[in-house]
C-alpha cells in the first residue's frame, strides 16, 4: 500500500524527531515537502508541551514528526494540534473500536474508562497520544506536528500514570500500521482546511473537532505556564481553536494550559 505520507524518513534511534525534522527542513526546504513525515524506532528525548521529555522502550511507540505547509494564515495555526489530534483520534479509534478515543484540549487524545484506579485530574481516563506543534520561523508558515502513541507497551513500560497503549485497549496493531492510519486521516484534513483558506468554519472542521473534543462540557481547571487560570465549564472552542471556560461570572478564552477534568459532563 502507498504511504499517505509525501516523504517517509526512518531512523533507528534519535533524541527528539521534532528536534531532527526542524533542522532538517530549516537546512533543505525542498528536501520536505508538506507531509514528509520523520519516524524513529526509539526516541530518547522526546519534548512535550511545557518543555517536559520523555522516552519510550524501541519498538512499543510511534514516535513520528510531520513536516506541514498547509497554504493557509500563520494565525490559523492555534488550529493544528487540534487538527492533527482528531486524525489521531480517528486512526486510533478505528483500531480499537468501543474504547471511547476521544480528544482532550489541547493537544491530548484519550480513552475512557482505560484505567482502575482515579487518578487527580484524568480520573479513569488514561491518555493514548500527545501532539507537539511547533511553528518554523521561515515564510511561508510552516510547522512540525510531533505525535507520540502508545502502540505495544505493558502497563509496566508506560511513562506516566495516566498513559495506556493500543495493546493494552486489545489492540494488536503495530508501529507502520499506526502510521499509516494517521496519515490516512490527517492528510485528508489538511486539504480540506487548506481549500478552506484555513477556516475551519467553512470547512466543516470546528463541528468535527468539537463533537470529539471530551473535555467540552466538563467541568476544568485550567493550569496556565505562569500560574493557575480559569475554572469552570468548558463550553466550546472559539474561532482560534482557544478553549472558552464558563467560570460562572465570565466566559474565558484559555490559549493554551494544562486542563484538568475535575468531573464528567451530567
Amino acid at each position: 500500500m502507498d504511504s499517505p505520507f509525501a516523504r517517509v524518513v526512518r531512523l533507528g534511534r534519535t533524541g527528539s524527531t521534532n528536534a531532527d525534522l526542524r533542522a532538517a527542513a530549516l537546512a533543505d526546504p525542498p528536501a520536505w515537502p508538506h507531509g514528509a513525515v520523520l519516524v524513529a524506532d526509539h526516541q530518547d528525548a522526546g519534548r512535550g508541551r511545557a518543555g517536559r521529555t520523555w522516552q519510550t522502550p524501541a519498538g512499543t511507540a510511534l514516535t513520528a514528526s510531520v513536516l506541514l505547509r498547509p497554504g493557509v494564515p500563520a494565525e490559523t495555526f492555534g488550529w493544528l494540534p487540534l487538527l492533527v489530534g482528531l486524525a489521531v483520534q480517528r486512526a486510533t479509534s478505528a483500531l480499537v473500536p468501543g474504547a471511547g478515543v476521544s480528544v482532550k484540549w489541547p493537544n491530548d487524545v484519550v480513552a475512557a474508562g482505560a484505567g482502575d484506579d482515579d487518578v487527580e485530574g484524568w480520573g479513569h481516563v488514561r491518555k493514548l497520544a500527545g501532539i507537539l506543534v511547533e511553528v518554523l520561523p521561515t515564510p511561508p508558515p510552516a510547522a512540525v506536528a510531533g505525535i507520540g502513541v502508545n502502540v505495544a507497551q505493558s502497563a509496566g513500560e508506560l511513562p506516566v500514570p495516566w498513559a495506556t497503549s493500543l495493546r493494552l485497549l486489545g489492540s494488536r496493531a503495530e508501529v507502520p500500521e499506526v502510521l499509516d492510519a494517521v496519515g490516512g486521516e490527517l492528510m485528508p484534513l489538511l486539504r480540506r482546511w487548506s481549500a478552506a483558506g484555513g477556516d475551519v468554519e467553512t470547512a466543516g472542521l470546528h463541528a468535527e473537532v468539537s463533537a470529539a473534543c471530551t473535555t467540552l462540557g466538563t467541568d476544568v481547571r485550567v493550569d496556565l505556564p505562569g500560574g493557575s487560570g480559569p475554572s469552570g465549564r468548558a463550553v466550546g472552542l472559539d474561532r482560534n481553536g482557544h478553549l472558552l471556560v464558563d467560570t460562572g461570572e465570565a466566559v474565558t478564552a484559555v490559549a493554551a494550559g494544562d486542563v484538568h477534568h475535575l468531573r464528567a459532563a451530567g
